[in-house]
């Protein structure tokens, strides 16, 4: 029988900690390193990035964005540094942000979720702007799997507010209707939830938080701190899968490696 996604991510972060790198190579970035912007330049940061992850964490989240726009060069190199974090031994996030309705959205599901394909992942992040129960294809195939889908909760960006923050009927935000699909879901489901966030501001029950798995994004470059995720995140931390990117690899090809045990040790000091 196929383990259910939030025991086997519940497994990685017992033994290795809840950190997850984001592999975000942009092109500041990528010039930082000295890599050209291209799927060449991508693909050595990437592999680089899973080669430095291994053995410090156990999870790592690619961001498409930065892959797709270097065309079917840029999808082979992502395909790469996914065969290579696999073989690694680490628990891979495809931060795809993918959402639809019908076989459209079954087939997102395919590409990212079913073992042995070229884009296969742990988990993908999806959207369910169509509402959650468009992403039921979708849940099911990463059911069966053990697999994971993040979808999209309480975001940091200030723009977030004028869907995230609208009320149901019952005068719940849409927010907390996401993360109420996601902890009805059998642990399948997680949220993607801003380490920028105020959970009262947007209606997040922290206890309700508690039972699902969330990605939280938004520590580093975008202004949240690794240290106060405790204060921001209340009685769901322990829940917690804390992203970040930027910061880490803008240390670059040599300092990538004290940046990221850097940020291990100040999440260890989190409250278990």
């Amino acid at each position: 029988m196929t383990e259910p996604f939030a025991a086997r991510l519940a497994a990685v972060v017992a033994e290795r900690g809840p950190l997850c790198l984001g592999i975000d190579p942009h092109a500041a970035i990528l010039a930082q390193w000295g890599l050209r912007d291209d799927a060449g330049g991508v693909r050595e940061l990437g592999l680089r990035a899973v080669d430095t992850a291994s053995g410090r964490i156990g999870i790592v989240k690619p961001q498409i964005a930065f892959f797709e726009r270097h065309g079917a060069a840029g999808f082979a190199a992502l395909e790469e540094i996914l065969a290579a974090a696999r073989a690694a031994g680490l628990f891979v996030i495809a931060d795809v942000k993918r959402g639809d309705v019908g076989s459209t959205v079954d087939a997102y599901g395919e590409a990212w979720l079913t073992p042995g394909s070229p884009l296969e992942a742990d988990a993908m992040t999806a959207v369910a702007y169509q509402g959650f129960g468009s992403l039921t294809g979708v849940v099911e195939r990463a059911a069966t799997h053990g697999k994971g889908v993040f979808v999209l909760a309480a975001t940091s960006n200030p723009e977030s507010g004028e869907v995230q923050m609208l009320r149901t009927p019952e005068g719940e935000t849409i927010a907390a209707r996401m993360v109420d699909h996601a902890a009805a879901s059998g642990g399948v489901a997680g949220v993607v939830v801003g380490a920028t966030v105020d959970l009262g501001a947007v209606g997040i029950d922290a206890a309700v938080l508690a039972r699902v798995p969330v990605l939280a994004p938004g520590f580093g470059a975008q202004g949240a701190r690794l240290s106060g995720a405790p204060a921001t995140f209340g009685a769901a931390i322990g829940a917690v899968v804390p992203s970040a990117s930027r910061s880490i690899l803008s240390a670059g090809p040599e300092g990538i490696a004290d940046a990221l045990d850097s940020a291990v040790r100040e999440v260890a000091s989190w409250p278990t």
